[in-house]
């Protein structure tokens, strides 16, 4: 948890976990940190990830430098796994539905720096230390930056005021937060080495999404499809092939209608409560 933040999100974990300040930056401190733990399995999430900016943003390479030194850190401390946190768009998605074996080709700095990433943990793998890179598509639900697709068309719709999108044709792969969560547990719990799609391998128009929401918020005449222009180089296909995943035994939890439903109404609770 970096120093500073408030810890909101992870309220719910003090219970069961100890949260220990630290930013990844202060590399010295990192490496003592697990020096001192000596951690069987590490689970690296954290990245400069701020909606509109972190595609393109330098940030990105701090992120990049942050994460191999904890990576070698976890290794010094004999660490037995580390799952690292990727991205679709590592690959080239013009073939729309990807698998492990697809042919890679970011378009953005975050996705070229988590690539490198990839790479860099993957000739670091040995010395006892076996790696997971689990390459997340579209995640959602409760607790999410209110400026991403789904709490934004949320938020509108709650305060009855016209949600903005564009046509919404572009299909996705979308998975409910808690799933995602499940996946990577479930493969670091297992020591599974390499690369896992992390997706539910079931495409969905953002257009059916937003016209889910209209009617869980009993709203669907203030949706907006068209109001909007797509956003440039914007991929009209990405969906996953889960085939490698669901062979650890993995299923998810939720399906569309039962996860936009968890969304709307943490964000209607959220709001009630100010």
């Amino acid at each position: 948890m970096r120093p500073g933040r408030d810890p909101w999100r992870l309220r719910v974990l003090e219970p069961k976990a100890t949260l220990v300040e630290c930013d990844l930056g202060d590399h010295a401190r990192v490496r003592q940190l697990l020096a001192d733990l000596r951690p069987e399995l590490c689970f690296h999430c954290a990245w400069y990830a701020v909606p509109g900016d972190y595609l393109h943003s330098l940030e990105n390479l701090t992120a990049l430098v942050d994460s191999m030194n904890l990576a070698r850190g976890a290794r010094e401390s004999r660490c037995r796994h580390f799952v690292g946190v990727g991205t679709c768009f590592e690959y080239d998605t013009s073939p729309g539905t990807l698998s492990e074996t697809s042919p890679t080709g970011p378009r953005s700095l975050y996705a070229a720096a988590k690539l490198a990433l990839h790479l860099v943990l993957d000739q670091m793998r040995g010395e006892g230390m076996g790696m997971t890179w689990a390459r997340l598509f579209y995640l959602y639900g409760p607790m999410e930056d209110a400026r991403r697709l789904v709490p934004s068309v949320v938020r509108a719709l709650l305060a009855g005021e016209p949600a903005a999108i564009s046509p919404g044709q572009q299909v996705r792969d979308f998975l409910h937060v808690e799933d995602v969560a499940a996946a990577l547990a479930a493969l670091g719990q297992r020591h599974l080495d390499g690369v896992f799609n992390i997706g539910s391998g079931q495409p969905i128009t953002v257009a059916d999404v937003a016209t889910c929401l209209g009617r869980l918020c009993g709203r669907e005449s203030l949706v907006r499809l068209g109001a909007r222009p797509y956003s440039p180089g914007d991929p009209m296909y990405v969906c996953a092939d889960v085939a490698r995943l669901r062979s650890t035994g993995w299923r998810a939890a939720y399906n569309l209608e039962t996860g936009l439903s968890d969304s709307v109404r943490w964000w209607r609770d959220h709001l009630a409560s100010g």
